[in-house]
């Protein structure tokens, strides 16, 4: 995990500022310039924050659920564990997007890159698209990846844009975890016993 440099990052102690009030805000490095809500780097953290806020309530449920990933160890892996390292790194990528120095490190990507390969082992092949459903944990882990890929598209647009040079791990990053939730919402039905659904396209 990267470090964060806590003396740069300066977070308000108030609830409330009511500076906000007039649809801008700022960027912790900006010296207090205020931009738009409305800019695509301000909808780009927006969609990071969502994002972590989601995979907050999917974690919970699993915690619930206790659901782990099942290994040659008795221990295995927590989805838990998995999803909280997620919400660390994604906080990492926010701070890159509003303009820290601070990078995804390349063996949090190697991580959920380890664990969707530990998946794929097994769980049978895909040989269609996927209906989402089955089991709650499930939908709530696929709907998780659509706002994986909506952060994805938010910050690539930033970059195209020459707003923000964002480091190729960080892109690789949320392009990996998008399938990684996509792995793990196919092991949670296939844990449950619960037979995937695709779609018929009218046949």
């Amino acid at each position: 995990m990267a470090k964060i440099n806590k003396k740069k990052i300066k977070i308000s102690n108030a609830l409330y500022t009511g500076k906000g009030d007039n649809g801008t805000t700022t960027l912790y490095h900006c010296n207090q310039q205020r931009i738009s809500k409305s800019t695509n780097i301000i909808e780009a953290l927006g969609s990071l924050d969502e994002l972590n806020a989601y995979i907050g309530v999917v974690k919970v449920y699993s915690g619930i659920e206790q659901m782990k990933i099942s290994l040659n160890t008795k221990k295995g892996i927590s989805y838990v564990d998995i999803l909280s390292d997620i919400q660390q790194t994604l906080f990492v990528i926010q701070a890159e997007v509003a303009g820290s120095d601070i990078k995804v490190d390349k063996n949090n990507l190697k991580k959920i890159e380890d664990i969707i390969r530990i998946i794929s082992d097994i769980l049978p092949p895909i040989t269609s698209f996927t209906i989402s459903g089955g089991s709650i944990l499930s939908a709530e882990l696929d709907f998780s990846r659509t706002l994986v890929r909506k952060s994805e598209r938010r910050i690539v647009s930033v970059q195209e844009e020459g707003i923000r040079n964002i480091d190729i791990i960080t892109i690789s990053y949320l392009n990996r975890l998008s399938s990684l939730l996509f792995a793990m919402s196919r092991y949670s039905n296939h844990i449950l016993s619960i037979k995937e659904e695709h779609p018929k396209y009218y046949k």
